[in-house]
């Protein structure tokens, strides 16, 4: 019994041995909207690993075994208020499990609005997210990739990041172009988890919206910013996911979206669990919110 253990064992090690993942810069040379400046980025580990203060975005892509493989893709990006990444907790740890998924999970390590090196901070997090996705395109064949599936998963901060690129992928800022940028960057898919939607008094997630666009920023950069406003038919299937004892990101953020997308007739899912407060993540020993990640599979399959 234990040769037949070990051998298991061995042959499962061999299977997922063929698994990759790599980081590779989405940008070459100094980004764009950024000049040069001796500033660092940091990385602090308090459980949560938390990355501030990104100069040199990338993407970190996790690739399943062939055998596997479903040719889908999710670019991932955590959560943290927009003033930091929470990097492991809402980024590595769930393009693991979705690579156990045969699904293709892409962290993004995205630009923070708050760093002295950007010119013009409200647009990097979205530019980061566009490149991001025609990055997975570009390389969609090498990294057995469909190009048609390819979704987007943000929490909280990073769930507003993942409706922005959801409402707004075609937004242009004056910068340099390649090949590249004559992909598409519409996500095929969105997943929000507790995510920041409005920027409007009532539902704001404060914190997000002063780090992004700052605490006097115009009526008509608000409604920008809110996405709840700028969807339409042609933004992708999306689904929420919220807990309704959020104190940090309330509800509504969550509900608004999901009645935008109804009232333009966009497939939607909207999940409310009872309790798990914010930033759940995984949703581990939180009760029926544990199950959250197999109704998303199911979505996911659905598709």
């Amino acid at each position: 019994m234990k040769k037949s253990v070990l051998t298991l064992s061995l042959a499962l090690m061999a299977f997922f041995s063929h698994a990759q993942d790599f980081t590779i810069p989405l940008w070459e040379g100094t980004p764009p909207l950024q000049k040069e400046m001796d500033l660092k980025e940091t990385a602090v580990r308090e459980g949560i690993l938390r990355i501030a203060n990104v100069q040199n975005p990338t993407i970190e892509v996790y690739l399943p075994t062939k055998q596997i493989a479903t040719g889908k893709a999710v670019l991932i990006f955590p959560g943290g208020g927009y003033g930091i990444l929470a990097y492991d907790w809402e980024g590595t740890d769930f393009a693991k499990w979705l690579n156990a998924q045969g699904i293709a999970g892409i962290v993004v390590k995205y630009r923070l609005p708050k760093s002295e090196s950007l010119t013009d901070p409200k647009e990097v997090p979205l530019l980061d997210a566009q490149r991001a996705m025609r990055l997975a395109r570009h390389h969609a064949a090498e990294w057995n990739i469909n190009p048609a599936k390819i979704g987007v998963m943000g929490f909280s901060a990073g769930g507003h990041l993942a409706s922005t690129i959801s409402t707004q992928y075609k937004h242009e800022v004056n910068r340099p172009k390649d090949a590249i940028d004559a992909l598409s960057a519409r996500p095929d898919f969105s997943i929000l988890v507790y995510p920041v939607i409005s920027f409007r008094d009532a539902s704001a997630h404060s914190g997000s919206r002063n780090a992004l666009i700052g605490e006097n920023a115009s009526q008509e950069l608000v409604d920008r910013f809110s996405g709840e406003l700028n969807v339409n038919a042609e933004t992708p299937p999306t689904f929420l996911v919220h807990a309704q004892d959020d104190a940090g990101v309330p509800i509504e953020n969550s509900i608004l979206y999901y009645k935008a997308l109804h009232q333009n007739k966009v497939k939607a899912s909207l999940h409310i669990y009872p309790t798990g407060s914010h930033g759940f993540g995984f949703g581990l020993g939180k009760g029926s919110l544990d199950g959250w990640r197999d109704v998303l599979l199911g979505w996911i399959g659905d598709l």
